[in-house]
C-alpha cells in the first residue's frame, strides 16, 4: 500500500475537518436529547431491546447536522481555493446525491423515529433515495474481476440496478446492526476511516473523497461520546439512514471501493443476509424484528454488553486492515471467507440450544446494573 505525495499535502487538512466535525458534534449532541426528551421520542423497553429504561432516541440528527455543516464548507472553499487537488473531480450531480441524498435519507429516519414508520414505507422511501442517486450520477460502473487483473465493466441497465441494491443493502444493513449502545455508529466510524485511508492510496488516489470520509468519521466520533455503553441517546432511524446511505455513496465515488466496503462492513452485511435468510425460510418476513443478531448470541455467550461491542469493534478493525493490505480480487474472497465462517458459527450457535424464545429480556440480566443502559 503506497501513498501518493498529494496525500501528504492534504493530512493537516484533513486532521482539522475531522476534530471540527467531532466537536461540532459532540457539542450538538446534548441539544439533541433534549429535543428528543421534550417531544417523547424514546425507545422503551419490549421483550426484543436490551435497554431497561426509555433512553431518546434520533442521536443521529447531530451526526447528520455535523456532516452536512463541515463537508459543505469544505465543497465550497475547495472549489475556489482547490486546497485539496484530485485527479478526478466530483460533478455536482454527485455531490447532491452525496449532500442532499444524505439530508433526505436523515429526514426519512427522523418521520420514522417519531411516527414508527412500517418497514415496507421505510423500504420504499429508501428505494426513492437510490434511485435518486442513479439519477444523480452514482453507479457502480465497475468491479474488479476476482479471476483475474481485469475489470468486469457493466452496461447502465445493469451498473443501475447493481448500484440501488447496493445502496439498499448498505441502508439496512447500519439499520440491522443498530441493536446495542454504541455499535453502528463504531462500525460506521472504523468503515468511514479505512475508506478514508485507502482513497488516499497511489491505486484510488481521490483526496477530497478521503477528506469526506474523515468529516463523517469525526462526525461519529463525537456522537460516540454519547451513544457507548451506557448511552444517554440512541442513533435512531435517523442516524442509521444517514450513515447506511452516505456511506454508500462514498463507497462509489471517485474509484469504485465496493469491495473495500463490502470487506470492513463484513459483520453487519453478513449479519443482515443470514438474519434474512433465516426469517425467509422461517416464513416470517424479512423485516419482522427479533433478537437473533449476532450480537444478541455473542450476550448469550456470557459476554457484557460493552464486551460484545468491543469484541464487533475489534472483528471490523481487523477485516479493514485487511482490506488495506489485499488487493480487490483477493478482499472479495476473504469477504466471501467471513461470510462463510460467520454462517457457520451462527449455525453452531443455534444448534447449542440458542433458541428464539430463549432470547428474551429477563435472559440479560437485568440485575446487573453497572452494565446497563441509561
Amino acid at each position: 500500500m503506497t501513498f501518493r505525495p498529494s496525500a501528504g499535502e492534504a493530512l493537516p487538512i484533513l486532521a482539522i475537518a475531522f476534530v471540527v466535525a467531532a466537536v461540532i458534534s459532540l457539542l450538538l449532541t446534548p441539544w439533541v436529547r433534549g429535543r428528543a426528551l421534550r417531544h417523547g421520542v424514546v425507545d422503551r423497553p419490549n421483550a426484543r431491546r436490551v435497554n431497561l429504561q426509555p433512553v431518546p432516541r434520533g442521536g443521529g440528527v447531530a451526526v447528520v447536522l455535523a456532516f452536512l455543516a463541515v463537508a459543505t464548507v469544505l465543497v465550497v472553499v475547495n472549489e475556489r481555493l482547490g486546497m485539496v487537488r484530485t485527479p478526478v473531480a466530483l460533478d455536482t450531480g454527485q455531490m447532491v446525491a452525496l449532500l442532499g441524498g444524505g439530508a433526505a435519507a436523515a429526514a426519512l429516519g427522523a418521520v420514522d423515529d417519531y411516527l414508527d414508520l412500517r418497514a415496507r414505507w421505510q423500504l420504499v422511501g429508501q428505494v426513492a433515495l437510490a434511485v435518486g442517486a442513479v439519477v444523480l450520477g452514482i453507479d457502480i460502473a465497475f468491479v474488479n474481476n476476482p479471476f483475474g487483473a481485469s475489470q468486469i465493466r457493466f452496461n447502465e441497465t445493469f451498473a443501475a440496478g447493481f448500484t440501488i441494491l447496493w445502496i439498499l443493502g448498505m441502508v439496512n444493513s447500519v439499520n440491522f446492526i443498530d441493536g446495542l449502545d454504541g455499535l453502528s455508529s463504531g462500525i460506521a466510524l472504523i468503515a468511514s476511516v479505512t475508506l478514508g485511508v485507502i482513497s488516499l492510496t497511489a491505486d484510488i488516489n481521490q483526496p477530497f473523497v478521503a477528506l469526506l470520509c474523515f468529516v463523517l468519521a469525526g462526525s461519529l466520533l463525537g456522537f460516540l461520546r454519547w451513544n457507548f455503553h451506557p448511552a444517554a441517546i440512541f442513533t435512531g432511524t435517523s442516524g442509521t439512514m444517514f450513515v447506511g446511505y452516505t456511506l454508500a455513496i462514498l463507497s462509489i465515488l471517485g474509484s469504485a471501493k465496493v469491495a473495500v466496503a463490502l470487506l470492513v462492513l463484513g459483520v453487519p452485511i453478513i449479519d443482515t443476509f443470514w438474519i434474512i435468510v433465516r426469517r425467509v425460510l422461517a416464513g416470517r418476513s424479512p423485516f419482522t424484528p427479533d433478537r437473533g443478531h449476532i450480537h444478541h448470541r455473542l450476550l448469550d455467550l456470557g459476554l457484557s454488553h460493552r464486551q460484545t461491542v468491543v469484541l464487533i469493534y475489534a472483528i471490523c478493525a481487523a477485516l479493514g486492515v485487511l482490506s488495506l493490505v489485499l488487493s480487490g480480487a483477493n478482499q472479495v474472497y476473504a469477504f466471501l471467507g467471513v461470510l462463510v465462517g460467520t454462517g457457520v458459527i451462527l449455525l453452531f450457535l443455534a444448534w447449542g440450544g440458542f433458541r428464539e424464545s430463549g432470547l428474551e429480556a429477563e435472559s440479560y440480566d437485568p440485575a446487573d446494573t453497572s452494565d446497563a443502559p441509561r
